[in-house]
């Protein structure tokens, strides 16, 4: 690959009308539209319909982190609000599946809202109630500059999982512009969502229902799951024209050596439901490079490393099989690891040659990533779907889109 892409954010900037941007979700999830991108050519169809859309030797990888309510209000003696939005957990541990399950004081790094009037070792005190019982919650700011927060609560016996469950509130995009509801709470979550720790939905999961899930069933399509905690930094727009230069973010990833085995196991299409899943796919292809090139066995992403000069080339084969000798031999069923993997116009797809997505926002992140994806014809593929009345970003509609090259 090329050692570094000179990519400019003004070629991927679109107009995107106020009244395109879907507000609030449709009442069915599956009654979304649904476009369908293939060798150029472009047909509109409804969600429900994707299992006729798929080859039967397709192998569907979904996300199945579960959006945790990160915004925590706290409210000063005076009166004042500070606004507590965890990003990543500190302490007792950094990895999220863990901090979760955790029975005492955690600590993570959050953005604050009114951090001047929030006075070093003041404590601010809520009640909330988690199954039937009122327990005390206390927030302390433990590092302003890293903007790092200790929450504790009495009660032993409560998981965190549980506290932020009742005290939070549900981290709706910034670009929805509104307070979240009652009905968002479970509209903001995949049907499938099991792990919790993301503090922002895979949203291309959003569309499917129990039906859906069924109809694939029923049609042979094979469907496997692994865990991206998908972070803030998925809303942080690219401020610099060379796009290399965005500060990418890093999001924890979860694979399971089940995982490895299906895809080994997998000689059809492979789709991505989401970009999450899309960069948690591509990024455990250079876990394996990385476990081949070096004796670092950490599963450490970092945004350029797919564009850098590897000195042994893997196959998808290859890689997999390296992670899964790996995993044998340090008795793992699973791996703990964390990306920041940027995809690109230039990048080679490794694993996937299908895509589920939602249509993004104009100069992200992720309009690179489906650029990339589709040979740079993303351009064609908003216009028709802005000019065929498509509703966009998290709670919009559809896209179904190949790359037929198979590595």
């Amino acid at each position: 690959m090329e050692s570094r892409p000179e990519i400019k954010l003004s070629d991927y900037q679109y107009e995107l009308p106020d009244d395109r941007i879907a507000k609030f979700p449709l009442e069915k999830r599956d009654h979304s539209k649904l476009l369908h991108f293939e060798s150029g050519n472009v047909e509109h169809h409804r969600f429900y319909e994707l299992a006729e859309l798929l080859p039967q030797n397709t192998l569907m990888v979904f996300n199945n982190t579960k959006v945790i309510p990160a915004r925590l209000i706290f409210q000063r003696t005076s009166g004042a609000k500070i606004e507590i939005f965890l990003l990543q957990p500190v302490a007792p541990s950094t990895v999220i599946n863990d901090i979760m399950v955790h029975h005492g004081p955690v600590i993570w790094q959050a953005m604050i809202g009114n951090l001047k009037k929030w006075k070093d070792n003041e404590l601010l005190l809520g009640e909330i109630e988690v199954s039937n019982q009122k327990v005390k919650i206390e927030a302390k700011l433990v590092d302003r500059a890293s903007r790092s927060v200790e929450i504790s609560w009495d009660g032993s016996h409560i998981p965190f999982a549980s506290i932020v469950e009742a005290a939070g509130e549900v981290p709706l995009p910034p670009y929805l512009n509104r307070k979240a509801t009652v009905a968002d709470k479970p509209r903001y979550q995949t049907v499938y969502s099991k792990k919790e720790g993301a503090v922002a939905a895979p949203t291309a999961g959003l569309h499917f229902t129990e039906e859906v899930l069924k109809n694939l069933e029923q049609k042979g399509i094979q469907t496997d799951y692994l865990t991206l905690h998908v972070g803030a930094g998925t809303f942080q727009p690219i401020k610099d024209e060379i796009v290399s230069n965005h500060p990418m973010h890093s999001e924890q990833v979860v694979i399971r050596k089940e995982n490895i085995i299906k895809f080994l196991q997998q000689n059809g299409n492979i789709v991505a439901v989401g970009t999450t899943s899309m960069r948690s796919l591509e990024s455990i292809y250079w876990y394996g490079v990385k476990l081949l090139n070096d004796n670092n066995k950490q599963f450490l992403i970092p945004k350029l490393f797919p564009y850098e000069k590897h000195t042994k080339a893997a196959s998808l084969k290859e890689s997999l099989t390296a992670i899964l000798n790996h995993m044998e031999a340090e008795k793992l069923d699973e791996i703990t690891g964390s990306t920041e993997i940027f995809i690109m116009p230039g990048y080679e797809f490794k694993v996937c040659n299908g895509l589920l997505t939602n249509f993004h926002q104009p100069g992200s992140t992720l309009i690179l990533l489906v650029a990339a994806f589709t040979k740079n014809q993303w351009n064609k593929i908003y216009k028709e779907a802005l000019s065929q009345e498509y509703r966009f970003l998290s709670y919009g509609d559809s896209s179904l889109l190949w790359n037929h090259k198979r590595p």
